[in-house]
């Protein structure tokens, strides 16, 4: 209906304010606009270029398997792998820009292939029920709907057919059916199975994705790379809460070990690559009697600047165990975060020094630190109270006569020797080296936190690198699951793929109920029934 306007006043002086309000509202919206259609042709701008950049690996990759024919290169083999490892970080989706936002429609779509004949069937019948829910009358089946899910049981492949009988009541034909079953991701054929079995195969085996497309394609299932690199960058997308829970469940704790390693990462700009970080934050107890479930947090990071792990520790109070980076001394200023230094780093540089000169001290130094751990061995598992008393009692004193030995050392030797620099980097820490002695909670070293890299260090042999920082970052949140998954005795797999059957439903509210100890002994029913 037409809008009725307002009568204009005759001041000229209020009109003349009028005018200048409405040309500014309208600046404002011009403005707007403009900054819109900026940000827009900045976003195809990197479409663009990240379509010409895959074109032109696809074609080198191309090129190196025509001379890798007929020759046996060991060079060209590794120049192959580097590229299908960078397709395949290109090709993964990443969550921060949508080409629905350009306006347009993207320029290729892989086309999806029919599900194999041969694989089994598994039919589930999904009931709407008896009668229809509006009339009450008797229900008359009058066709169904078939999706076909694509799912992955340890050993064998399976396809997952979810049959939804149509009825019509015969008194109101009314249609009744039962809701369409839920997809971890939607639209896709991928089963909560398969989804797991991809990330724990990429993340924990170390099988990177062409690896099992390689795999899945012996069996007679053609999975492409880009198809499974999708997979991984929505699945990564949608466990994203779980992986936030299990960060405020670590941060909540009173003591934590905390550790980071470099990971090569594609700089395309510049034509090589840079050297990220992955860090870890460990929550685990258990040594000092404690029951509260251990959990692990990973965070990339594209440098190693101390801001890092201040952002990353913002919300903990407690004692932090780690090695001697520069970038962590920044948190005990404030006074709510103390440290606790690493005997294994310690003992280490004494270690080395030990190999490589023989050193009577060295040795002497060593079968001190020795005797320190096989006290540690014998408390384990015991209360804090008992662990701290055992150790006033035995460790105590070992330290107190270490130290003295430390210092009478010192001065016998070369200040340049290496030996004199172990003997520095343990009497400069030594008030966080013997804390662990004031806290029964507290460990000797940081090894748990060392432990927990160790899949890090593994998977970046296969690897080589990752293709982007969202790479780093989609690696750091599956690490979290997976590691966390193994430090409760939970099998990933197994539990990822009870995380995908229902978190894509499950309210944010009620994440907690999928972590790893609170569906442990679900888990363990459900193997036994198998």
């Amino acid at each position: 209906m037409p809008t009725t306007l307002e009568p204009l006043p005759n001041d000229p002086t209020v009109l003349r304010e009028q005018l200048a309000a409405s040309q500014a509202a309208v600046a404002a919206r011009d403005a707007v606009i403009a900054t819109r259609d900026t940000e827009i042709e900045q976003l195809r701008g990197r479409l663009c270029y990240r379509e010409a950049e895959l074109e032109k690996l696809k074609f080198e990759l191309a090129r190196l398997k025509r001379m890798r024919f007929g020759r046996a290169s060991e060079k060209l083999d590794g120049q192959i792998e580097q590229l299908e490892l960078l397709i395949e970080e290109l090709e993964t989706p990443t969550t921060t820009a949508s080409p629905i936002a350009t306006g347009e429609t993207p320029k290729r779509r892989p086309v999806r292939q029919a599900l194999p004949d041969h694989l089994p069937r598994e039919s589930v019948v999904h009931e709407p029920g008896c009668v229809c829910p509006d009339c009450g009358g008797v229900l008359r089946a009058i066709g169904e709907d078939v999706t076909e899910i694509l799912e992955y049981v340890p050993e064998h492949w399976k396809v997952a057919r979810h049959v939804r009988p149509k009825h019509v009541c015969d008194a109101c034909d009314t249609l009744v059916q039962a809701p369409a079953v839920s997809r971890p991701i939607p639209k896709s054929y991928a089963g909560p199975g398969l989804l797991a079995h991809v990330l724990v195969s990429k993340y924990c085996d170390h099988l990177p994705l062409y690896r099992q497309s390689k795999i899945y394609a012996r069996d007679g299932v053609e999975l492409d790379v880009s198809t499974l690199a999708g997979w991984v960058g929505q699945a990564s997308a949608l466990v994203r809460p779980l992986v936030e829970a299990i960060g405020t469940h670590v941060m909540a704790g009173n003591k934590l070990h905390a550790d980071d390693t470099p990971v090569p990462v594609l700089d395309p700009g510049r034509g090589r690559t840079k050297t990220g970080r992955l860090w870890t934050y460990v929550r685990d107890d258990r040594n000092s009697g404690d029951d509260t479930p251990p959990a692990v947090r990973f965070c990339y990071t594209p440098d190693r600047k101390g801001e890092r792990p201040r952002q990353h520790l913002k919300p903990f109070i407690g004692t932090l165990q780690a090695d001697g980076y520069a970038g962590f001394h920044h948190l005990y200023d404030s006074g709510t975060i103390h440290e606790a230094a690493c005997w294994a780093h310690a003992r280490r540089k004494f270690f080395e020094c030990h190999q490589a000169t023989g050193s009577p001290i060295a040795t002497a130094i060593l079968e001190q630190i020795k005797a320190l751990y096989a006290l540690e061995a014998q408390v384990r598992g015991q209360s804090a109270a008992q662990r701290r008393a055992a150790r006033q009692a035995d460790a105590r004193p070992v330290l107190d006569a270490l130290k003295n030995q430390l210092i009478e050392a010192r001065r016998a030797i070369s200040a340049k020797s290496a030996l004199a620099g172990a003997i520095n980097y343990a009497l400069s820490r030594w008030p966080a080296l013997t804390r662990y002695c004031e806290d029964g909670v507290l460990e000797i070293d940081n090894n748990i936190a060392e432990n927990a890299l160790r899949c890090v260090a593994l998977g970046r042999k296969n690897f080589l690198f990752a293709g982007a920082d969202s790479g780093g970052e989609r690696a750091a949140s599956v690490y979290t699951l997976i590691g966390t998954a193994l430090l409760n005795g939970v099998n990933p797999e197994a539990w990822l793929k009870h995380v995908f059957e229902r978190i894509a439903d499950l309210p944010i509210s009620r994440i907690c109920e999928l972590l790893p100890w609170n569906v442990k002994d679900k888990l363990a029913a459900d193997e036994s029934s198998d």
